[in-house]
């Protein structure tokens, strides 16, 4: 009777412990089921979060070159918009500066047989006098071209020269008729003239463009205040020409300094291009 009784007994305990154990199996299944999920969420997190970091690093870099526009006198690099209000005292030669255009026209690219092997001489009107540039056809008769055929339409009419870079570099960038940095004339050519040792002398005439050294010049263009330089391994900037006169009203403009302080962006002394007449040197 005893015996009986006991064999049930033991029967059931077994019966609880395998219970309990697989229990703790399927607790041990879960737990191990749960922590691969952490696993695999904590991993697509730092995935997430690594790209963030690489997009945000991105854009500060792109947000720190458009803001300080390092050497490069860039077609595509916005200023502040030039204002026609001085924030400096205005010199005696000196006339309000119009407003700009804001607008500009689309013209075709003209063929550089235009300009090729002459020599023309460009009096450049602004609100402060005259700048007088020779033009070299020959070494760069396509960017020659486009200049002669911008100024003969009218293009430059009233644009404010946008742009101061007071830097290691000094120049100081116009030819657009928005006046933001960004218009240009509905065509775009490659560099033609680029000095081999990289050098700008001071009175330097070069046009500016965009990152596409194929197709990345327009209307817009520079006048170097001091000997200045960029590698000619970046693809350069094709000088086209020479101030002969009115360097002083340049240096009017870089004394003044940029506005709002800085070394980039709008001039403090408003400038304009009021008018442009091309005349061709005969030899």
């Amino acid at each position: 009777m005893s015996t009986r009784n006991r064999r049930p007994a033991r029967a059931h305990k077994a019966t609880q412990q395998q219970q309990r154990d697989r229990a703790r199996r399927r607790a041990a299944r879960r737990e191990k089921a749960a922590a691969t999920r952490r696993t695999r969420r904590r991993r697509t997190l730092y995935a997430v979060l690594a790209a963030l970091a690489v997009l945000a690093l991105v854009l500060v870099v792109v947000v720190l070159v458009d803001a300080l526009g390092s050497d490069p006198p860039d077609e595509t690099t916005p200023a502040a918009v030039v204002t026609t209000t001085p924030t400096v005292s205005v010199p005696d030669n000196c006339t309000p500066a119009p407003p700009a255009p804001g607008t500009e026209a689309r013209l075709e690219l003209p063929p550089p047989e235009d300009a090729a092997g002459r020599t023309f001489e460009a009096v450049v009107t602004t609100n402060c006098g005259d700048i007088v540039i020779e033009l070299d056809g020959t070494g760069a008769p396509q960017t020659v071209a486009s200049f002669l055929q911008l100024s003969r339409l009218d293009f430059y009419r009233d644009s404010p020269c946008h742009r101061l870079l007071d830097a290691d570099n000094i120049v100081l960038q116009c030819g657009d008729p928005t006046g933001t940095g960004q218009g240009g004339p509905g065509y775009g050519f490659g560099v033609e003239s680029v000095p081999d040792d990289g050098r700008y002398p001071r009175g330097t005439v070069a046009m500016a463009r965009t990152s596409d050294v194929e197709r990345g010049t327009g209307s817009q263009f520079f006048i170097v205040a001091a000997d200045s330089s960029w590698p000619p391994e970046d693809g350069g900037y094709t000088i086209f020409g020479n101030v002969t006169s009115g360097m002083e009203i340049i240096d009017q403009v870089v004394a003044a300094g940029v506005d709002g302080g800085g070394v980039d962006g709008a001039p403090a002394l408003p400038l304009s291009i009021l008018r442009i007449a091309v005349t061709e040197k005969k030899v």
